[in-house]
């Protein structure tokens, strides 16, 4: 019977980790550090962002309520100290991605994947900030140079690329943890019996440090976390 208690509790203990990690403060602080650690940019996470905002609103009303009734300070705080740990999560999720937009807002805007990956406002924001620099540099220096070299996105009109546009490097290595057992995770560019290329494996909750390309849609679909 003791035993059966014991397993009962404990099955009870797990429910409530696993419930208290996919809570919304959770699942953004998740999103945060994908996002921070990725080299590129993410999806946009719109039904979870639209939630949070939902839940900071109510906070406030709390917090505001609790200190016009003259509640126990104690408890206001550590309402306080909720509502400022999760804006500050938001806030810095919100800056990474502008800071992104403006390194690589040429690459963003030509490439349909990562286009579809911002929210309404960020594509409004990446299209004021191309247009506004493209009319900057016409303005203050293209115009100046020969018309061979007017472009914004070429070194020259002969270029075949775009070479002056700046694109995230997927080959940078980061650390990342697998949700689940994944095997079959290839190394490198190369065919599988190729010296280059290695079939790799991992177990859940270890640590890895990896090529993020070699990891790139495993971290799209929520099955490894970057940290």
């Amino acid at each position: 019977m003791e035993s059966s208690s014991v397993a009962a509790e404990g099955g009870s203990m797990d429910d409530y980790e696993a419930l208290i990690s996919t809570t919304d403060v959770e699942l953004l602080k998740r999103a945060w550090r994908n996002e921070k650690s990725a080299p590129e940019i993410l999806r946009f996470e719109s039904h979870l962002i639209s939630r949070v905002r939902e839940q900071i609103q109510l906070m406030e009303e709390t917090v505001e309520e609790k200190t016009t009734e003259g509640a126990d300070p104690l408890s206001t705080s550590l309402y306080q100290m909720d509502l400022d740990r999760t804006l500050f999560l938001l806030r810095s999720y919100l800056r990474i991605r502008i800071q992104k937009i403006e390194k690589y807002m040429f690459h963003i805007e030509k490439t349909e994947e990562l286009w579809n990956r911002l929210s309404k406002a960020e594509k409004t924001y990446t299209r004021a900030c191309t247009d506004g620099l493209k009319q900057h540099l016409e303005e203050t220096v293209l115009s100046k140079l020969p018309e061979n070299y007017q472009s914004v996105l070429k070194q020259s009109f002969i270029s075949e690329e775009d070479d002056m546009v700046p694109e995230p490097r997927l080959e940078t290595f980061v650390l990342c943890r697998s949700r689940e057992y994944l095997t079959g995770i290839q190394l490198g560019d190369g065919p599988v019996d190729d010296r280059s290329s290695q079939l790799f494996e991992m177990e859940p909750g270890d640590l890895h440090f990896i090529c993020y390309k070699s990891i790139k849609a495993l971290v799209e679909s929520g099955k490894i976390d970057l940290l």
